[in-house]
């Protein structure tokens, strides 16, 4: 069921705030891997007189491998690239799987650019979103190449192992992939039409704004249990009269509670519920609109 209004931008923000902690979690990896492992041989080190610290200076590592043994059976790099690329992938299936949604006759929100788009083979009619659901799909294939990787390590000796040599199909493939359905997914969020009056459709049911009749109550100084009781009987009323919430008179209200007035009334407005809201990272459009000039800020410092 529906639950709470929200603005459009709060929603996509917060694939926003998932894609940064993605970019987090690469960056935090190739710290990790900034090590040259140089002098390691086949898992022993080696007596000639290598200075590692020096090439490792002129091929721009920021230090070297500690341990030789260590050095030439770590994958812990691959697990964590692997992780950081399935995160990202769910992040992206996701949002695919919303765009999916909306942009079908039932929901209406978004219409598909053709660039985007594909037809049936049989269906004339038909519009499918083949890109969202391509990015749907990858997401498993990487997933997959996480869980191929921690397998083929769990029961390996130290240190070199053949094995390994499976790292790389796993590895490589998802980067690749991956790659792709960022520049894919970029271009097509640039030519995304949103149908607004389909999106006013969708709010013109008040029960959205339960929650806000039931913090109203609160507010009035009712236990929230008792608050979400009694507008949980207004929404039975209303549904038994086909009534909207809004279409309940006063008196009617009152009988449920005599906190319920003329004010509590008027809190039935989809645009009221967003206004109202005060906490930081809420969908407030003034929270938005600071979460909006953050990240510009934050986008146009990483591309200075």
């Amino acid at each position: 069921q529906r639950a709470q209004p929200i603005l459009l931008a709060h929603h996509l923000l917060a694939y926003v705030e998932m894609l940064a902690r993605d970019r987090q979690r690469l960056e935090d990896a190739a710290r990790r891997i900034d090590v040259l492992p140089l002098g390691s041989g086949a898992l022993a080190g080696t007596s000639l007189p290598i200075d590692w610290h020096y090439v490792a200076r002129l091929l721009g590592f920021s230090r070297v491998a500690d341990n030789s043994l260590d050095a030439v059976s770590d994958r812990d790099f691959v697990v964590e690239v692997a992780a950081a690329i399935a995160c990202l992938a769910i992040h992206l299936s996701r949002f695919a799987e919303d765009g999916v949604l909306w942009a079908t006759e039932e929901f209406g929100i978004l219409e598909l650019d053709d660039a985007f788009a594909t037809g049936s083979s049989l269906m004339p009619q038909k519009k499918n979103p083949d890109v969202l659901e391509l990015i749907r799909g990858q997401a498993g294939l990487a997933v997959g190449a996480l869980v191929a990787v921690l397998t083929v390590l769990k029961g390996l000796p130290l240190a070199y192992n053949r094995d390994l040599q499976w790292d790389k199909t796993a590895l490589f493939q998802t980067l690749d992939a991956s790659e792709a359905a960022l520049e894919v997914l970029a271009r097509f969020v640039r030519h995304l039409r949103v149908r607004r009056d389909r999106i006013g459709r969708l709010l013109e049911s008040d029960a959205l704004c339960a929650t806000d009749l039931a913090e109203y109550l609160v507010g009035k100084g009712l236990a929230f249990r008792e608050a979400h009781e009694v507008v949980g009987k207004a929404v039975v009323e209303a549904e038994r009269r086909n009534r909207r919430l809004r279409e309940l008179s006063v008196t009617e209200l009152r009988r449920l509670s005599p906190l319920l007035d003329a004010k509590a009334r008027a809190l039935l407005d989809p645009r009221r519920s967003v206004e109202r809201k005060r906490s930081w990272g809420s969908t407030q459009p003034a929270q938005v609109r600071k979460a909006l000039m953050r990240w510009r800020k934050r986008l146009r410092a990483a591309h200075a």
